[in-house]
């Protein structure tokens, strides 16, 4: 029986003669349709559709799908950068008395803060029992222990972003939060990385050395390269507790993980046996499912693979006729993509009700290539409306017809070698041969004993080693195996009872299919880096009554002998011990994470104190592989849930929509975001990765169709980075990731996005350079409790900063970060410095200055920082510490362990009714600067009136008139008396059903110039307008865009209408304003 779906079957012609290669029903051909074939046509026509719909598009001032619309970001202009020069030793507190740099640069403002942070404990749960504001409860954390291969991408600085900014906000909040940092040892890519390696340098592979040098070359390494991803979480400005650092292979992790082994086969949930496993041949090692990739193939598709000197086809179906025994003239013909498996064959299933062959059950076959009788079996499984309804049945290669053969008492046949080459069952004309050399023989032999029917293309998927590229064997092999039924069922019901709560909640369905379908969990790799497996062999003997190998566990080889000798019933002195030469998967070691690096087994202060996690936070597309097995090993071995509470974010993804990926060369280092990188350093990095310096040559040589990848990635990073990434520092980073959160789909980050944080950072020290030049010298803050504002506008923006506040609260306890990204960044942009800063500059410019506005400032300020902190830690630090301290306050030594603003803080700022009124404030602002725009004031301050048909509603508008003049850039503002006839000529417009804004232009305007730019603005607009009112797109999101754009230009030119109506008035007559 074939893969089925997971099939392979290469072959450039599989050993045919071209005539009987493929069916002409199915042609392949790597080369272009003639220009005149109906397909090349219809491929023209689309395009010609595709081109033309966006060239209407850009005529009627859509933008197309996937490019971002012209000014949704700044254009990026290089700043200087601003070094902080200081001398300051490691761990000594950065100088913050001199001048603030006129720009925001962040190079200067995240220098030197995060070694102070570490010297001073602050990230320690023992200095957080010290603040005035502990609560006594603990937060406690793992970050998912990333690769110690390699570095961190962007993925992970989104982990680390939505970690960081939870747990900085428990710190401040007072919690004792214990963040453990931590990496995984990685056995295969760690092993690889050192074997490429070794070659490289010395031309020598592992085998030529003992595993004991070995192991001390992969140690070597690790120390030379291991800091890196250190270094980039400290970049990152991640506040992990650095003394209890951990690494998966250290002594007391390795105690752990030979714990749960025992544990677990005492428990009678770790058993040795031969069953299917995924094998790399390259690796010549079983891998777990997460490292095998599904390739979707359309149908013959080609593929270069690891010691293979050609490409490989697969994606065809070979059909092989079976003649049937005792018929000359009969025959069963079978349909399969893996024709090297043929020598494993021990059968042939059909469907039982299948009438086509009812006559042939209980017969025998004859094997097509050694002429051997197999039995014609009938099984429900088989589908007969898939070929030719009969399968191969391949038990030692397939895992279906694994369970196909047992259910029918089939014995397998082993026919491909760990190695990949085909073994002595095949024969010697197989025999040593690679597998997909062997399948051109065999594809040859049928020919010509002319048992070959036809070969066509078959869409499939194939599976590959994500480490190696290779095709995944199922291979029959023995290893140790979790038995996980058991412990799945606890981990379902766990989330079922509302005992583990995993969100967002969606993924509680794929949790409940994943358990109630889990199969046991093979945990042996044949490598030599990682936990080497606490079993022994008990050398020439075997269990009683069989003949299997003995095997005992221990956590010593004493106490395996121990073991052996009452098994045996012989002394330990005469036993013989062979340690297991394999070592456990990782995922097994790093399913103990969350206690063993508090120290179990032992029972340490550490694992009372934090065990269980408060909180999990890791990608989604690590909830079973990873998040599972913690849950069944750490329920298994400590008898509680490893955690109660799991936050899952989504996977960020490149421009493209592709998963960052080494392999496809889209990965970015958050390091060259933070500190931006040319396109050339781009370039270099991604040659010198994972992309295959071979394939890299002869794609640059001009053989494209083959080699395609490597310089697809080259040429996209390109397209994506033109001008390489600009600086845009960790702030920034970290704010814009945090603004995607855990919740809704995939995160299609753009450098573009993290540039505007960086925009965002820049009016934040802008808003803090105004105000420290505002309170002056001697300034002395008020507490906050008896802070009282002087005036309304005063009164707003602090119930603006409370409302702030409370949002943030809000986001943090509900693990939502977008919330507080969206109310932080409305508070500082649109709140404070686009409002209360404008309105205050004529205000201070009184002398003397008046009390109320610093204090206030000095409240936005603080309070400002402190919210913002746990998401732009470097530049809430910079600009707090240079706040002057509240008198008799115990001040905290850092803004990392200040206290958090909480709504009951601030609870007396709040005035819901007056953020109301004031919104009606900002309507007629943004009216007056409408007004503005259309008859182009640019420097006149217009007088302006407001009038209401309602007498109450103008009161509303009273104590806002001087901030309302400041912001819309008028002269004085006055209010009309209901009833009272508007000025002839002034510009109007409507504010609410009841209120009318209106504008003085005589004197201002030249009327008969200025209808001549409206009308050439009107014609324009017009033009847009009908072009859209003739353009029907394609896609539904088109449309949507299509309707939203025509009301805005049909706004827009009702405007202009009226804006001409106004000025032809003004050319006939208007009366004086001082007539008024």
């Amino acid at each position: 029986m074939p893969h089925s779906p997971l099939a392979s079957l290469p072959c450039r012609c599989w050993g045919l003669r071209p005539s009987q290669a493929l069916r002409r029903s199915h042609p392949l051909s790597t080369q272009s349709a003639p220009c005149g074939s109906s397909l090349s046509r219809r491929n023209h026509e689309a395009k010609q559709k595709r081109q033309r719909e966006k060239q209407m598009a850009l005529e009627a001032g859509i933008t197309p799908k996937g490019k971002a619309p012209a000014g949704s970001s700044k254009a990026w202009t290089p700043k200087e950068v601003v070094l902080y020069e200081v001398p300051t030793e490691p761990g000594e507190k950065k100088d913050v008395y001199r001048l603030l740099p006129p720009a925001y640069s962040p190079r200067y403002v995240e220098a030197a803060w995060y070694s102070w942070w570490v010297r001073e404990g602050f990230f320690k749960p023992e200095y957080q029992t010290k603040l005035p504001q502990a609560t006594g409860e603990t937060f406690s954390m793992c970050i998912p222990p990333p690769n110690v291969t390699g570095s961190l991408h962007i993925g992970h600085a989104l982990t680390v972003a939505i970690q960081d900014a939870l747990v900085r906000w428990h710190r401040m909040r007072g919690d004792q939060v214990l963040w453990i940092p931590g990496s995984d040892h990685a056995g295969i890519a760690t092993q690889a990385v050192v074997e490429k390696q070794l070659w490289k340098e010395r031309g020598m592979r592992r085998h030529e050395l003992s595993r004991e040098k070995f192991l001390r070359e992969v140690w070597k390494w690790k120390d030379e390269k291991g800091g890196e991803i250190s270094e980039q979480l400290q970049a990152l400005g991640a506040s992990l507790d650095w003394d209890r650092e951990c690494f998966t292979m250290d002594a007391g992790f390795s105690v752990a993980v030979t714990e749960a082994f025992v544990r677990l086969y005492e428990a009678g949930l770790l058993y040795r046996s031969q069953q299917l496993v995924n094998w790399s041949c390259t690796l010549r090692s079983a891998i777990s499912d997460i490292e095998v990739e599904s390739r979707p193939l359309p149908g013959h598709t080609e593929l270069q693979l690891p010691g293979c000197p050609t490409p490989v086809s697969f994606g065809l179906l070979v059909s092989v006729a079976f003649p049937v025994d005792g018929e000359p003239d009969a025959e069963v013909v079978v349909g399969t993509t893996r024709p090297e498996t043929l020598p494993g064959d021990v059968a042939v299933a059909v469907h039982p009700d299948d009438s086509r062959y009812t006559h042939l059950h209980g017969r025998q076959l004859r094997h097509p290539l050694t002429g051997q009788l197999l039995p014609l079996i009938t099984d429900s499984t088989v589908q007969p409306h898939v070929g030719t309804g009969a399968v191969k049945v391949t038990p030692a290669h397939s895992p279906a017809d694994a369970e196909l053969g047992a259910r029918h008492g089939l014995s397998p046949l082993s026919v491909i070698a760990e190695d990949g080459t085909m073994t002595s069952l095949c024969g010697d004309w197989l025999q040593g041969l690679h597998r997909f050399v062997a399948r051109e023989k065999i594809m040859s032999a049928l020919q010509e004993r002319g048992l070959f029917r036809g070969l066509q293309n078959h869409p499939m998927v194939l599976p590959i080693c994500s480490r190696s590229g290779d095709v995944i064997e199922y291979l029959l092999k023995s290893q140790w195996f979790v038995r996980c039924r058991e412990m799945g069922n606890r981990a379902a019901q766990a989330v079922e009872s509302g005992a583990l709560e995993l969100s967002p909640s969606f993924h509680q369905k794929n949790w409940q299919h994943w358990f109630s379908h889990i199969g046991d969990w093979c945990v042996s790799r044949q490598l030599w880096w990682g936990h080497r497996i606490p079993a022994y062999l008990v050398v020439e003997e075997h269990m009683k009554g069989d003949r299997e190998d003995c095997w005992v566990v221990g956590r010593t080889e004493t106490e395996a002998r121990k073991i052996a000798a009452e098994l045996t019933g012989r002394s330990e002195a005469e036993l013989t011990l062979q340690r297991d030469p394999d070592v456990l998967d990782t995922w097994f070691s790093s399913a103990l994470f969350p206690f063993a690096a508090l120290g179990w087994p032992q029972e340490t202060p550490d694992l009372a104190r934090f065990y269980p996690l408060s909180l999990l936070e890791t990608g989604s597309d690590l909830l079973l592989f990873w998040v599972g097995r913690m849950v069944m090993l750490g329920t298994q071995l400590t008898g509680q849930l490893p955690f109660t509470k799991v936050l899952l974010h989504s996977m960020v993804r490149d421009g493209q929509g592709r998963k960052m990926s080494k392999s496809l060369g889209n990965v970015l280092d958050p390091r060259d975001i933070i500190s931006g990188v040319e396109l050339q350093v781009l370039q270099e990095k991604l040659k010198d990765g994972n992309l295959d310096s071979t394939e890299l040559a002869i794609a640059a040589a001009g053989q494209l169709c083959r080699h395609l990848p490597p310089l697809l990635s080259l040429w996209l990073q390109r397209k994506d980075f033109p001008h390489g990434i600009p600086e845009c520092g960790t702030d920034a980073l970290r704010f814009a990731l945090c603004s995607h959160g855990a919740l809704g789909g995939d995160v299609h980050l753009s450098v573009s996005e993290v540039l505007s944080s960086r925009h965002f950072c820049n009016k934040i020290w802008n808003a803090l350079r105004f105000i420290l030049n505002a309170l002056g010298e001697g300034f002395v803050p008020q507490p906050a409790e008896e802070l009282s504002p002087s005036s309304p506008t005063d009164a707003w923006i602090l119930s603006r900063l409370a409302h702030t506040a409370q949002e943030c609260e809000r986001g943090f306890l509900a693990r939502e970060l977008p919330l507080i990204t969206h109310a932080l960044h409305h508070f500082w942009l649109h709140s404070l410095c686009d409002v209360y800063l404008e309105a205050v500059k004529p205000v201070l410019s009184h002398s003397p200055h008046p009390q109320g506005p610093p204090q206030v400032l000095f409240s936005c300020a603080d309070v400002g920082l402190r919210l913002l902190a746990p998401l732009m830690p470097f530049l809430a630090e910079e600009l707090w510490q240079r706040l002057p301290p509240r008198p008799g306050s115990n001040s905290a030594p850092s803004i990392s362990v200040a206290s958090y603003p909480t709504t009951h803080s601030l609870e007396h700022w709040r005035q819901p009714a007056l953020e109301q009124h004031f919104s009606q404030v900002q309507e007629a602002v943004q009216a007056l600067r409408a007004l503005r725009a259309t008859y182009q004031l640019t420097k006149a301050r217009p007088r302006v009136l407001l009038q209401s048909s309602e007498p109450g509603e103008l009161s509303l508008f009273k104590p806002f008139l001087e901030p309302l003049a400041t912001l819309g850039h008028c002269g004085a503002v006055g209010l009309l008396p209901p009833g009272v006839v508007a000025p002839s000529g002034w510009a109007q417009a409507p504010l609410s059903n009841t209120i009318q804004v209106y504008m003085e232009l005589q004197g201002l305007v030249d009327p008969q110039a200025h209808l001549v730019l409206l009308a050439a603005r009107r014609r324009k607009l017009q033009k847009q307008l009908d072009g859209l009112m003739a353009w029907t797109p394609s896609r539904g999101e088109e449309e949507t865009k299509r309707q939203q754009r025509l009301s805005s230009l049909q706004l827009e030119l009702s405007k202009l209408d009226k804006a001409a109506s106004h000025l032809r008035q003004l050319m006939d007559a208007c009366p004086s304003p001082k007539e008024l």
